[in-house]
């Protein structure tokens, strides 16, 4: 309908250009937006102020002008010009009820852009560190991750979802002495444990699978493991240079082969039930893409070869290290890329990694990262700058970890400690579809409280609840309608969709005609709560059209008019709650 409206405003304006209203070199940009309250009618639209100076007149007078040229339409009931200069439009409640026909037609495809566009997104999304199970704060990326992904394509846009495994560096070197050390342990050995290792029991159960597949032959006394080691932090030293200390002896005592069986131990049985854990979210991806791999295809080394060949890397030669010239496209300060000792960082395979995301054809690639990487963004952007690329080619959107909270008490969360809670026991507590919508509800960048009491309650306090009890209540019509003796039919109530009269049936087909622009938006702006609050307000809308007018009467035209609408609304419902990843179900 928005288009329709943008057509007959194109249409007055080419006239007023043909009569020199407006010069012949104005390019008009037509806004159509949604009203917000019912009394302003159904569209509304400011090109008049937007106009009034190219065209010297005043908005309102403008505004006049364009609606008197305004060509016929069967569909516009009146318009109205409203403040300064807004142009009002109140669509005939045919033209309105048409929706309804249109939604029980496509089903399933209702508010989708038929054609795709050739545009090529990559979204990259949760990406943590296989050194522990996923926690409630990965959750919301996870969830706001997928539904992005969904929207964008429900837009029409072509989306590759990816994981970023971070399967190198000092991290995985800590997982992998954490699991060696408990695995010495298995093996009846005494030790007392760094306290920068990862605490948590899965770390325990990985090291007695691998003693149980190797027995005791990875074993080697402790003696030899702890001898001259620099002390931890509770008996004075350092705790970081005593966990780097224990990486280099696990290494030197077990060698390269038998290191990375310990290694691999963590990292594969980590990984896989961080796949395992999304799956069962409802989050799949088409690429898990290893952070090791950029270095055995020499993509590291190239891509700092190529910033060198561009002047971009430079020796301090009072350190040994190299760095990047970062401050020159407005980081703070240069980043080193290559210690001394050869040893490239997190950054140069950062760097590395978004060049290949663009040399795999790329238009746009959105990476959607913990609100802490904030001062991340910058140097990031630099380097693809550096490289050559638009850095406006890179999208970030940062969300905020979800705080939990069991009563009045925060629960801690931190995987090194082991004390936190899994993103797959919050599920198993409230459900998914309650973590999936209540994890999108608010925008991706705002702190969120939740709510486990609320999330769990049957309540209309509970969106989601709300939401789906909306849907299974029109299954229960039908399934009552079937007992009654009748069945609906579905021509018969698109035919008297005229005698929906009331303001609540009023209300409700137009809050469904605004369902496609609401998934639009949504999409392009990568703002999945636009969709939740549409749906709760749906939901709302339903709910009271529900309890003002009763479905099953004997009048069969209203009847079938009544069920048709309420169908409609259904289908809705089912179709947004699908691409936030959350169930319909028909019983309650």
């Amino acid at each position: 309908m928005k288009e329709h409206i943008a057509e007959l405003i194109q249409s007055a304006l080419n006239s007023l250009l043909e009569n020199g209203v407006l010069p012949a070199d104005v390019q008009p940009r037509i806004m159509v937006e949604n009203t917000r309250d019912k009394s302003h009618g159904d569209f509304a639209s400011n090109v008049s102020l937007t106009l009034a100076k190219a065209a010297k007149r005043n908005p309102r007078e403008l505004a006049q002008m364009i609606t008197d040229a305004l060509p016929a339409s069967p569909q516009l009931d009146r318009t109205e010009i409203a403040g300064p200069g807004f142009i009002n439009f109140f669509m005939n409640q045919e033209s309105t009820a048409a929706v309804v026909e249109q939604i029980l037609t496509l089903g399933q495809s209702f508010g989708l852009v038929e054609k795709k566009s050739d545009e090529k997104v990559q979204v990259e999304f949760v990406s943590a560190n296989p050194t522990g199970p996923l926690h409630v704060g990965h959750g919301r990326g996870a969830a706001y991750g997928a539904t992005v992904s969904d929207l964008l394509e429900a837009a029409g846009v072509n989306v590759d979802r990816e994981y970023y495994v971070n399967d190198a560096g000092r991290q995985m070197n800590i997982l992998a002495t954490s699991v060696w050390l408990r695995y010495l342990e298995k093996c009846g050995q005494e030790l007392t444990f760094p306290s920068n290792g990862y605490k948590g029991a899965y770390v325990h159960d990985i090291a007695a699978e691998l003693q149980a597949k190797e027995g005791d032959r990875l074993s080697r006394p402790v003696a030899d493991v702890f001898a001259d080691i620099p002390d931890d932090e509770p008996f004075g030293g350092d705790k970081e240079i005593h966990i780097d200390a224990l990486i280099e002896r696990a290494n030197a005592l077990l060698g390269e082969d038998d290191y990375g069986i310990a290694f691999d131990a963590g990292l594969d049985s980590i990984l896989t039930d961080i796949r395992d854990d999304l799956s069962e979210f409802g989050v799949n991806y088409q690429t898990w893409f290893s952070e090791r791999s950029l270095t055995s295809t020499g993509d590291v080394d190239r891509a700092l070869e190529t910033l060198t060949e561009k002047g971009f890397i430079y020796k301090d030669e009072t350190d040994g290290n190299f760095w990047f010239r970062s401050t020159e496209f407005g980081d703070d300060k240069d980043r080193v890329v290559k210690r001394a000792n050869g040893q490239t960082t997190y950054f140069a395979s950062d760097i590395a990694y978004h060049m290949n995301k663009f040399e795999r054809g790329y238009d746009k690639v959105i990476n959607i990262w913990g609100a802490d990487h904030h001062g991340y963004i910058t140097r990031v952007k630099a380097a693809i700058q550096a490289l050559g690329y638009d850095p406006e080619r890179l999208v970030v959107r940062l969300v905020q970890f979800a705080i939990l909270y069991r009563g009045e008490e925060r629960v801690q969360m931190s995987t090194r400690s082991g004390s936190f809670v899994t993103l797959r026991e919050l599920r198993d507590e409230v459900g998914s579809d309650a973590c999936r919508f209540f994890y999108v509800t608010r925008k991706a960048e705002q702190h969120m409280d939740f709510d486990l009491e609320l999330a769990k309650s049957e309540s209309k306090d509970n969106p989601v609840y709300y939401i789906q009890y909306a849907h299974a209540r029109v299954c229960s019509v039908m399934r009552k309608l079937d007992e009654a003796g009748w069945s609906w039919d579905q021509a018969a109530g698109l035919s008297a969709l005229s005698r929906l009269e009331t303001e609540h049936e009023k209300d409700l087909i137009t809050k469904l005609s605004k369902y496609p622009d609401v998934l639009k938006n949504a999409g392009l702006s990568h703002e999945p709560h636009m969709l939740a609050n549409y749906l709760k307000e749906l939901a709302s809308d339903f709910h009271t059209y529900y309890n003002a007018q009763k479905m099953l009467i004997d009048d069969a035209e209203l009847r079938n008019a009544r069920l048709t609408l309420s169908e409609a609304s259904r289908q809705v419902i089912s179709n947004g709650l699908q691409l936030l990843g959350v169930s319909a179900p028909e019983h309650m």
